[in-house]
């Protein structure tokens, strides 16, 4: 059964008012300046959950800025623990960027597990170079890392970022939404990955040549078409629901994702 989780990430805008004039880097700075103060994380953690909860899901991917590996102490940690079962959230995944470093990408594979999550999904330009250090690290830690497109203007420019690592270990993490801003056929795309298809950010945009996000079919993303194709292939892996915009605030159009998704799924 292919579970729904809502993308944390979402918010990226949320501490600037959903005025982020300067791209991502603004508001994934303004997050982490907002949650990483011990003395008001349980209660800025709380208030997160709580909106994923009235948002209808029990699922959610953590974005590194809601508790970095740069920054996590065991207490934050442990918060992020106590307050994922109080409010009956599981984690589906651990995402962003893992570090530029084999330590530091240790140190986000140490906070995944701590907070009971086994899938890193992201990026991580470590594996040109690195790829069987890598692998032991996730082996050591018993988590898998799911790498996501960007920049790749094709699957296969994605899978050969991946190419000759452990297929138990290193898998993709396929966002439509960057092959949408790439001028690529997404559903296509999931389809020629399946075999190296760990988790998909479902995302859909405004437009090719841009990043634009938009709820779903508002955009160029093929999105039942996608659905249609991993229903087809017998995907049983995580859809994470991600729309961040920069401009306003974006939980109806979540919402509305999420039962459109649902309905397809159904």
């Amino acid at each position: 059964m292919i579970e729904i989780s809502f993308m944390s990430a979402n918010w990226v805008a949320r501490q600037l008012g959903y005025s982020m004039t300067e791209g991502w880097k603004q508001g994934e700075q303004a997050t982490n300046a907002y949650f990483e103060p011990l003395v008001t994380y349980r209660e800025r953690f709380a208030e997160l959950l709580r909106e994923v909860r009235a948002l209808g899901f029990r699922k959610m991917d953590l974005w590194t800025a809601h508790l970095n590996w740069k920054w996590a102490t065991d207490v934050h940690i442990a918060v992020v623990r106590d307050l994922l079962a109080e409010y009956e959230v599981t984690l589906s995944s651990y995402a962003g960027a893992f570090g530029e470093t084999l330590e530091e990408f240790e140190a986000a594979c140490r906070v995944a597990k701590a907070v009971g999550v086994d899938l890193l999904a992201g990026g991580c330009e470590l594996l040109a170079n690195n790829k069987n250090r890598v692998c032991s690290i996730l082996k050591r830690h018993a988590v898998k890392f799911a790498y996501e497109n960007h920049p790749e203007k094709s699957s296969d420019e994605l899978l050969d970022k991946i190419a000759g690592t452990d297929e138990e270990l290193i898998g993709v993490c396929v966002d439509t939404g960057w092959f949408g801003t790439q001028g690529y056929d997404a559903a296509k795309a999931l389809r020629e990955v399946r075999d190296r298809l760990f988790f998909v950010h479902l995302k859909d945009v405004a437009e090719p040549g841009a990043h634009r996000t938009r709820g779903y079919g508002e955009g160029c993303v093929p999105i039942e078409r996608c659905v249609e194709t991993l229903r087809e292939m017998r995907y049983l892996g995580g859809i994470s629901v991600e729309h961040g915009p920069e401009d306003h605030d974006p939980r109806e159009e979540i919402q509305s994702s999420r039962r459109m998704l649902e309905a397809l799924l159904a």
